[in-house]
């Protein structure tokens, strides 16, 4: 969950990047009310999933209006902005980038043109067949414009590019023939200038719900979203479902039967602890984890205490199934916020604490077990484990309340690569003497499982197993910067050729670009970096 400054847990030290989750999205259909402000609140419930950008197009039944720029939402929107976007729809999105470069031609939403208007979509998630799908927009659209044409690198561009349509169909009609042909994780909200639409890939990896305002209809990422903007909850979006809601009210249709596969690290960490997933609250979910850690790798200690504030639900269940006294022996700063002043050589020494001071009078000659939800580079965990030692630890027990992090995400989390990954390659007790704690456990894939109250076949444990449900193309096709142009090695020329500009390519360089990208193989990934 968030911090007071909206960063997420693992943002600890300077420059160290934790797990991050693809995006926020949000749309509401309510006449008669302020939906800018509503998505606003909205967005401000889902701050945890993005802070890159920030961004709420509006409509009033004949134009759309949209307001984006970098930042957190805090930052983005005031009265005055807000005031501005007026109708009765409205889509809002919060970014973090997982294809595409963080810029302001890649905020969302994304705005093109329909047969008989305009589109503007938010995506949460990542598509895994994006290369074939530039290939599809440019037999289909030859004169490419919009997002694309303007410097857009991301998926959602070419999704939004493929909702163009014709004049014989709409764009609901549209949507209906381009959704089967999406691969990989998506959960949409978009919209024209009469309706709202939301859809989700027929895996259903990231959440989606449906609340019910008195005066109109909300989708959203997560349950805590609709809690903000006070509706009810009526279910989550199926996967393989498009629902379209306009003045006729809701209707909703299956475009591809559904194959759940949800994200079980949504429980372990991305998800604020207040949401419920699949009937499954999260908070619970994590105290159970801490109880199944606690069961699994046992300790003698004094005192449990969390690693602010991820792993706090996870340290009360250890506490409550050990019998250890749970205690709070790290302080977070929640009024850091984001800062661009680089820190000077002694604060970057001290590293962690300009976010985390630990209670030196609470931990002073104790055996700590210290509960964290994950480790991905392990660089926080080892500033942790120091700190504690030199705060008067008598004994560091780190405990996870998750299996170790071995595999990449392309379903919408950026982690670290395969090679950065402390785990890949390493023996747990190697872990262990990496980070300096004097015992280390991790939860077992099981007992993380269990905790969720979900049947195993309907989640997706890819970064855990290297087991990918989603069939993925070859490694040239996958990655972040896919669709970016790199820099020559000497810095002057231009580099090679992404494969947007292969889409945006000339005639004459048309079927030499078609030939490059070519049809894209999908079967057994081969584990890719």
């Amino acid at each position: 969950m968030p911090g007071g400054d909206g960063l997420l847990n693992h943002d600890l030290l300077p420059n160290e990047k934790g797990p991050q989750d693809a995006c926020g999205v949000f749309g509401v259909w309510a006449p008669g009310e302020e939906v800018a402000k509503l998505s606003y609140f909205g967005l401000y419930a889902l701050q945890h999933r993005g802070q890159e950008s920030a961004g709420i197009a509006t409509s009033d039944g004949s134009k759309i209006l949209i307001y984006k720029d970098m930042g957190l939402v805090s930052q983005v929107f005031n009265e005055a902005s807000l005031s501005t976007l007026l109708g009765h729809i409205a889509v809002g999105h919060t970014r973090y980038s997982t294809t595409g470069s963080s810029s302001w031609q890649n905020a969302q939403p994304t705005l093109g043109r329909t047969s008989s208007g305009t589109v503007a979509l938010g995506h949460n998630g990542n598509l895994t067949n994006t290369a074939e799908l530039l290939q599809l927009v440019r037999e289909r659209y030859p004169q490419v414009d919009g997002e694309l044409a303007r410097g857009n690198t991301t998926d959602t561009a070419v999704i939004t590019a493929l909702l163009t349509g014709d004049v014989d169909h709409t764009l609901e009609a549209t949507a209906l023939e381009v959704l089967p042909r999406l691969r990989g994780a998506y959960c949409l909200v978009f919209m024209d200038e009469t309706t709202l639409y939301a859809a989700r890939d027929p895996q259903g990896v990231r959440p989606l719900v449906l609340g019910r305002l008195e005066r109109g209809w909300v989708v959203a990422s997560e349950t805590a979203a609709l809690d903000i903007v006070g509706a009810s909850f009526v279910r989550e979006v199926e996967p393989g479902e498009l629902i379209t809601i306009d003045e006729n009210g809701l209707r909703t249709q299956r475009f591809a039967k559904a194959d759940p596969k949800g994200c079980v690290f949504e429980y372990v960490y991305l998800a604020r602890p207040d949401t419920t997933i699949a009937g499954r609250g999260v908070h619970e979910a994590r105290v159970e984890m801490g109880r199944r850690l606690a069961a699994e790798h046992s300790v003698e200690a004094d005192l449990v205490i969390p690693t602010p504030e991820s792993g706090t639900p996870a340290a009360i269940g250890y506490a409550q199934a050990s019998g250890i006294p749970f205690g709070q022996g790290l302080v977070k700063n929640s009024y850091v916020g984001r800062t661009f002043i680089a820190p000077s050589q002694t604060i970057r020494q001290r590293g962690i604490r300009l976010k985390l001071n630990p209670l030196k009078n609470v931990i002073k000659g104790k055996r700590l077990i210290v509960v964290d939800d994950s480790i991905v580079r392990g660089n926080t965990q080892r500033a942790l484990v120091s700190m504690l030692r030199e705060a008067g630890a008598a004994e560091v027990h780190v405990r996870i309340s998750s299996p170790p992090i071995t595999w990449p995400c392309f379903y919408g989390i950026d982690f670290a690569s395969r090679a950065e990954l402390v785990a890949t390659g390493l023996e747990i007790d190697e872990v262990r003497q990496s980070i300096g704690a004097d015992s280390l456990g991790y939860l077992s894939e099981d007992g993380m499982i269990e905790a969720t109250e979900q049947p195993r076949e309907r989640l997706c444990t890819a970064c855990f197993t290297g087991i990918y449900p989603i069939a993925l193309p070859e490694s040239q096709h996958l990655g972040k910067n896919l669709l970016e142009r790199p820099a020559a090695s000497n810095g002057c020329d231009p580099g090679p050729d992404s494969d947007l500009e292969s889409v945006l390519a000339p005639a004459v360089r048309r079927e030499e670009a078609l030939a490059r990208l070519g049809q894209v193989p999908f079967g057994d990934p081969g584990r890719p970096e």
